[in-house]
């Protein structure tokens, strides 16, 4: 093999990603002074782990661990429920920051974005790692969260270097030094090759990240598909992904899950939530202007175990109500009675732009017009008065039935706290006043 270090010293692009500390957490720490340095967890009201503070992870608490195994290991823990609609908001700003630097900004997730510093040394006077700098020292002073950075040539080895220093961490990988950063870096740590990908590339003997961007150029394209090839390149310090600004508007698939505790034996009960997922993913998918061609629906039992089934559909739609027949029969199949279930989903896939939909001489385009007349101002409804103004009477079970019992069925105080001119489902977008302490 050789031996001899990659050697790219310039920068012919700079690629910085940015990855929020354990955010949920963070974001609860931030708004309560009173929390910082405790163990501190969200996901009070689903009774597992949908993020904890790294004080918390020094503990040995994992996501999704449970309420009983967290008080195990950590009993002083503090529990909190998720408040989803606050972390949302402190994204929103952290992005509106990153924007002050640089207008090429990519939100990858809520906690995490991709921004392209090219070409901006000369504009604000500074290296690529001061302006990292600033941009994490301002994250920190005005929203109270602390970030991890990397900064390289491609966005693969930049979110090599937000995931190599963390928490609050800053990692410059230059040209000449992405050696150094692969050598120890396990293959299936790298972005975008999963279990499979890793466990081929083992049988070629290839253990980490430093093997894997050494081999030669015939090699990789003997052995690995065009997304691999991508990654072999963007290792080897030529940035193949661009920070892509717009927002994401198209989809192989859209799912919807929803865990409830505790887990129910009541067959309406569960079919409701079942229901809601499908009325949730025909939402995005009507505003994206998609049709599913194939559902998929799955349940998890109390113990864990998935069952699920996938049917194909008649005809490519996106509207609930040409969906239950077969979100129905699909139940039936796989549903047992007695026993306890704690999570449904929904999948649509074989997604197409709804304006390719083709008819068939047995549909009656007439009820379909109609229907999609109806699906129109339902969904305007929703956006003026909040989601699920209107919905379908299977999904009623959901409301109805008191869940999160016992010392689970705390709200977030966002929730409980009400501003004027407020209501349970619309909430104006405030930003947070965040004081040093």
């Amino acid at each position: 093999m050789n031996n001899q270090p990659l050697t790219i010293s310039s920068w012919p692009q700079a690629v910085m990603h940015m990855d929020a500390d354990a955010f949920f957490a963070s974001c609860e720490q931030a708004i309560h002074p009173e929390l910082r340095g405790k163990p501190v967890i969200t996901g009070k009201e689903r009774g597992i782990v949908s993020a904890a503070s790294y004080e918390a992870k020094a503990r040995g608490v994992k996501r999704g661990m449970g309420y009983f195994d967290i008080k195990k290991i950590c009993p002083d823990a503090i529990i909190v429920p998720s408040d989803y609609e606050t972390y949302s908001l402190f994204s929103v700003r952290m992005f509106e920051i990153l924007r002050r630097f640089s207008p090429d900004v990519e939100e990858y997730s809520i906690d995490e974005a991709f921004v392209d510093l090219t070409g901006l040394r000369r504009s604000l006077h500074c290296s690529y790692e001061m302006i990292a700098s600033q941009i994490q020292k301002t994250v920190e002073k005005e929203l109270g969260i602390t970030v991890s950075i990397g900064v390289s040539l491609s966005k693969v080895l930049a979110k090599i270097g937000s995931k190599y220093n963390k928490p609050n961490g800053l990692t410059v990988i230059q040209g000449r030094d992405i050696h150094s950063y692969l050598e120890k870096l396990p293959v299936d740590s790298i972005w975008g090759i999963g279990a499979n990908t890793s466990a081929f590339l083992h049988k070629l003997g290839i253990r980490t990240a430093l093997q894997f961007a050494r081999k030669d150029e015939k090699f990789i394209e003997k052995h690995l598909s065009k997304p691999y090839r991508e990654i072999w390149c963007e290792l080897n310090g030529m940035s193949v992904y661009p920070v892509v600004q717009e927002s994401k508007t198209s989809y192989k698939s859209i799912s919807k899950t929803k865990t409830f505790t505790p887990p129910s034996t009541d067959r309406a009960f569960v079919f409701a939530q079942l229901s809601k997922n499908l009325e949730n993913a025909c939402i995005k998918a009507r505003r994206y202007n998609l049709a599913a061609s194939r559902l998929t629906l799955f349940l998890r039992k109390k113990d864990f175990r998935h069952i699920g089934i996938e049917l194909k559909l008649n005809r490519s739609t996106a509207y609930p109500s040409e969906l239950f027949e077969p979100l129905v029969q699909g139940f039936n199949q796989i549903y047992q009675n007695g026993i306890p279930y704690r999570l449904t989903g929904v999948v649509l896939s074989g997604l197409m732009p709804e304006n390719r939909v083709q008819f068939s001489l047995f549909d009656d385009t007439t009820k379909i017009e109609k229907m999609a007349k109806i699906y129109t101002s339902i969904d305007e409804l929703s956006t003026r008065f909040g989601k699920h103004t209107v919905q379908h009477a299977s999904s009623l079970p959901v409301k109805l039935q008191m869940q999160h019992k016992g010392d689970r069925k705390d709200v977030p105080q966002r929730k409980s706290d009400l501003f004027k001119g407020e209501n349970k489902r619309q909430r104006l977008g405030l930003p947070m006043l965040h004081v040093q302490v």
